[in-house]
C-alpha cells in the first residue's frame, strides 16, 4: 500500500502565497499521474491539477495562471505551488497518484484556508 502524506497548508491571507508538498512512499517517477484535488465545505471535490509521468500537466480553469504543479522524482515528492491565492480557493486539498488506469493511492489531505 503505497503511502502519501500531504504537508505545507494553513492559513494565508489573500493576494498570499502557499506551497503543498506531498511525499509518497514508493517511486513517483513510475507513477502514470499524480494529482491534486481539494473539497471546499459543502462542495463536490474536484481536480486542481495533474501531471503526468512526462510531466506534462493541467489545470482547473479556476487555478491556471495562479497554481503550478511540479514533482521531484529523486524525492518522490509532488508540489503545489499555490499564488494570489483567494478565498474561494479554500478547501482540503488531497493528493493522489496512479501506477494503473486509476488514482489508486490517495493522502489524508491538508487543509488551505484562504481570509479576505
Amino acid at each position: 500500500q503505497v503511502q502519501l502524506v500531504e504537508s505545507g497548508g494553513g492559513l494565508v491571507q489573500a493576494g498570499g502565497s502557499l506551497r503543498l508538498s506531498c511525499a509518497a512512499s514508493a517511486n513517483i517517477e513510475t507513477a502514470n499521474a499524480m494529482a491534486w484535488y481539494r473539497q471546499a465545505p459543502g462542495k463536490q471535490r474536484e481536480q486542481v491539477a495533474i501531471i503526468s509521468r512526462g510531466g506534462v500537466t493541467n489545470y482547473a480553469d479556476s487555478v491556471k495562471g495562479r497554481f503550478t504543479i511540479s514533482k521531484n522524482n529523486a524525492k518522490n515528492t509532488m508540489y503545489l505551488w499555490m499564488n494570489s491565492l483567494k478565498p474561494e480557493d479554500t478547501g482540503v486539498y488531497t493528493c493522489t497518484a496512479a501506477w494503473g488506469v486509476e488514482f489508486g493511492s490517495w493522502g489524508q489531505g491538508t487543509q488551505v484556508t484562504v481570509s479576505s
